[in-house]
């Protein structure tokens, strides 16, 4: 048995320890008496792991190399560049690009992860590979696969049949990206069967939806009434939704309260969507981001999320949880200290909460002992600092440990006082 003392649980001011026995929490509170291994965590935060519900782990890397650049830094040539490109893909060049973006993502703290993975490919190579590697790496990290049409449902031909292979084959949740179909009427229609898919397979539903400036797109709407008619939202997630950012405010108003009766789920890629959207403005320049903080005051469950490290859409990334967050909650103007403090939940339980793993996940007696603690006494110092991850626990045993950081000019500066 173990047990961590002198630590500061996220969401539970009053407990300051936790014994952990068989991979599980069994107790949770101060004074728990004598164990095995005692770890002192001196006073840092411990929270659940991080949680990366939108990634694209056939993607990366891709945007590596000469020649690779998406010039333009629109999401339309990023689309073009990966299906000119992804012609000579594959199964091992995708297990190996996913085995070095899991590595990145593990190494700062995120052991859960929903992929969308492309199945515009007749021989579905991403999605072989990444079926295998999520049971192989089931111990280190959890993974979450989308059958996502990346050149549409409709626009390329034989998705639908290769969607419901994907789903055959283990996929656990069903995605589209309606905005990318060639008329408005295409992209209706393919979310009616994209819908009617997941209810068949009793799948979750994970929509690339209105990533645009478009004022007028529409999408969201659709995709909310038909789960609504189903009773299907909180099932199901609209990620991006750029364009709901665009909107005037009496629709918006509108539709929050048809989100909140949906119970319909969200995700933003702060990072990823100020890089790509934007760019036929000149000034105001739009940075690409919903209606964050409304949305969650409204009831609506949102996550944070990386989106792509290096590939044809995105440049950057690193799989840093704490950067995507830092990043979003300026974007957001979510930076009241109230807001400030509660901000991990954007990285942590929401995307929980979307995954719907919440049976494995949090600080609780009884459940699987996953776990990370940061170099910081405190949400707000964390969040402030950005602080690294120290230590990363699954199912009671250590991913890593490391000591934390020594600032030299700090300790030379107070040798000289």
């Amino acid at each position: 048995m173990k047990k961590f003392m002198n630590a500061n649980i996220y969401g539970d001011p009053d407990s300051h320890e936790f014994l952990v026995e068989n991979g599980q929490f069994t107790t949770i509170g101060n004074d728990l008496g004598d164990a095995d291994d005692i770890i002192d965590l001196q006073g840092r935060l411990v929270l659940p792991p991080y949680v990366d519900p939108h990634l694209h782990l056939d993607y990366i890397f891709s945007g590596l190399g000469e020649g690779n650049a998406n010039v333009s830094g629109t999401l339309f040539e990023g689309i073009q560049r990966w299906s000119d490109n992804k012609k000579s893909l594959t199964e091992e060049m995708v297990r190996e690009r996913a085995i070095k973006g899991i590595q990145k993502e593990v190494s700062k703290g995120v052991q859960f992860i929903r992929t969308h993975v492309d199945i515009t490919d007749p021989n579905l190579t991403g999605m072989k590979a990444l079926v295998t590697l999520r049971e192989e790496l089931k111990d280190l990290v959890t993974l979450q696969l989308v059958a996502f049409p990346q050149e549409g449902f409709f626009r390329y031909e034989g998705a639908e049949r290769l969607m419901e292979e994907a789903l055959e084959m283990g996929a656990d949740v069903v995605g589209g990206i309606p905005h990318f179909e060639i008329s408005y009427e295409h992209g209706v229609e393919s979310l009616r069967r994209i819908v009617d898919m997941a209810i068949k397979h009793n799948v979750m539903i994970d929509i690339h939806c209105d990533e645009n400036d478009d004022p007028n797109s529409r999408f969201l709407e659709v995709l909310n009434a038909l789960v609504m008619e189903k009773d299907y939202g909180k099932y199901t997630t609209a990620s991006h939704t750029c364009s709901f950012g665009s909107v005037d405010n009496s629709y918006a108003n509108k539709m929050l309260g048809l989100f909140k009766e949906s119970q319909i789920n969200f995700i933003s890629c702060p990072t990823e969507n100020a890089h790509l959207q934007g760019r036929g403005d000149s000034y105001p320049k739009r940075r690409g981001l919903t209606r964050v903080k409304e949305l969650l005051n409204n009831g609506n469950n949102v996550a944070f999320a990386q989106d792509s490290i290096a590939d044809y859409w995105y440049p950057l990334g690193n799989g840093n949880m704490m950067n995507i967050l830092d990043n979003g909650i300026h974007l957001a103007h979510y930076t009241h200290i109230d807001e400030i403090n509660k901000a991990l939940d954007l990285i942590t339980y929401y995307g929980a909460n979307i995954m719907r793993v919440n049976d494995a996940y949090g600080i609780e007696a009884g459940k699987p002992a996953n776990f990370i603690v940061l170099d910081a006494q405190d949400p707000y110092e964390a969040i402030r600092e950005r602080a690294e991850v120290l230590m990363s626990v699954r199912n009671g045993g250590y991913l890593f440990k490391r000591e934390p950081r020594k600032n030299e000019v700090e300790v030379d500066f107070l040798k000289q006082l």
